[in-house]
């Protein structure tokens, strides 16, 4: 791909504004308690997840289709994606009138497949990975004249994409800090497109999955790397390599790039769903997660971008378990003690006493390391907090018990 000389405008995002009147919803802004006590100062969710199709990519698939030619718009679309990008170019191609296709990893997330579909798209599955349906798609696009519509790396799409920070500009106008999730790019690029032309003053942070982080490498050589292997929950932003294009504005405008772990992802998901009642998924979190992780220093006021909430509710099961685990609210551990009648009943009474609940108890008598007469009691307990598990373990200790972890 070609890079262009000059980086997107202002002036390009508010034409974009322009195309998506009517047609994308001006997001709320919501105050987030726990973040605002936590960081001494007041933090707004930009709330992305309550979009149109369910994340901010219909912005800049939109834009990049409503400025499509005729001839173009006749030959159709394709595109590849994890789920966010695919429903994006599906409704904006159902809204515009135009056949689409869309590549999908195989093992992409049910409901966003669906969705995907129910939009009108014809759905094809490539690859483990998004970058592997890319080139299926590229392919495709080749074979048959359909014009491919990058997830990122495309002016429009990053022009598109900062239609958000004219908003969340208008809604916060003290705002210190801007903070969100990077795969690609074309969000953080869009954001910081519209924010440094606008207010230089406020600082613009990306932040990626530690576990696919491709922009630290390729910042530090100067052009992007691909990463040799990557996976992490939050699908949304598993990219392998930074686009050209948003390398460029990354590089120019981004004021940092930071990494979370997938357990303050848990974390974040967690606190998002049990104390501001939002349902966001993975790789829409990951900008409140580095902030509850302490991994970046910000001023505020501060706004966290949420930029996606398609989950699979069958993730969403695993990572409240996980988030639940590292917060230290869901422990797992083995108790060995006499297999007599009432001896588990005296164990599973005493954790009571000390005010956890039990959720489940699996037996093991087999083990050769046991005595004649002994079970091994694999449990898994909620508790308040990690001060809570350790006052439990502790007490279990001092009651008698062998308490050991890793069943």
């Amino acid at each position: 791909m070609t890079v262009p000389s000059e980086l997107v405008t202002l002036a390009d995002v508010e034409a974009a504004r322009q195309l998506l009147a009517g047609v994308t919803r001006r997001t709320p802004v919501e105050p987030c308690r726990p973040l605002t006590a936590k960081l001494g100062g007041p933090t707004w969710l930009k709330c992305e997840n309550l979009q149109r199709a369910g994340s901010f990519k219909v912005r800049g698939a939109y834009v990049r289709l409503a400025r499509l030619s005729e001839a173009e718009r006749r030959r159709g679309v394709v595109a590849a994606s994890a789920g966010n990008h695919a429903q994006g170019v599906a409704l904006a191609a159902d809204l515009l009138g135009i056949a689409s296709t869309v590549f999908m990893p195989i093992g992409a997330p049910l409901p966003k497949i669906a969705a995907t579909k129910g939009y009108g798209a014809a759905v094809e599955f490539a690859g483990s990975t998004v970058d592997e349906s890319l080139v299926a798609a590229q392919e495709f696009a080749e074979r048959t004249g359909a014009v491919f519509i990058h997830p990122f790396d495309h002016p429009d799409v990053i022009a598109g994409q900062g239609t958000i920070a004219l908003e969340l500009l208008e809604q916060v106008p003290d705002v210190k800090t801007v903070i969100t999730g990077a795969g690609g790019g074309g969000l953080i690029s869009g954001l910081a497109v519209a924010i440094k032309a606008t207010r230089p003053d406020v600082r613009v942070i990306a932040v990626q999955a530690a576990e696919a982080a491709a922009f630290p490498p390729s910042l530090a050589q100067g052009r992007p790397v691909r990463l040799r292997q990557f996976g992490t929950i939050a699908d949304g932003i598993a990219v392998g390599r930074p686009g050209d294009i948003t390398f460029a504005h990354v590089s120019k405008l981004v004021d940092d790039v930071v990494t979370v772990s997938e357990e303050d992802i848990s974390r974040a998901l967690l606190m998002l769903l049990e104390r501001g009642k939002m349902v966001v998924e993975p790789a829409g979190s990951v900008g409140v997660a580095a902030l509850l992780a302490g991994v970046v220093q910000v001023e505020t006021p501060v706004v966290a971008v949420l930029s996606g909430g398609n989950i699979d509710p069958m993730l969403m099961v695993r990572v409240i378990e996980h988030g639940l685990a590292a917060a230290g609210r869901y422990l797992t551990f083995t108790v060995r003690c006499g297999d007599r009648p009432g001896h588990l009943a005296k164990l599973l009474t005493y954790i009571a006493e000390q005010g956890a609940n039990v959720v489940d108890v699996a037996h093991r008598r087999q083990d050769p390391r046991l005595q004649l007469g002994e079970v091994e009691l694999g449990l898994s307990v909620e508790t308040r907090g990690s001060e809570h598990s350790d006052r439990l373990i502790n007490a279990l200790r001092s009651a008698g018990y062998t308490v050991t972890f890793g069943i």
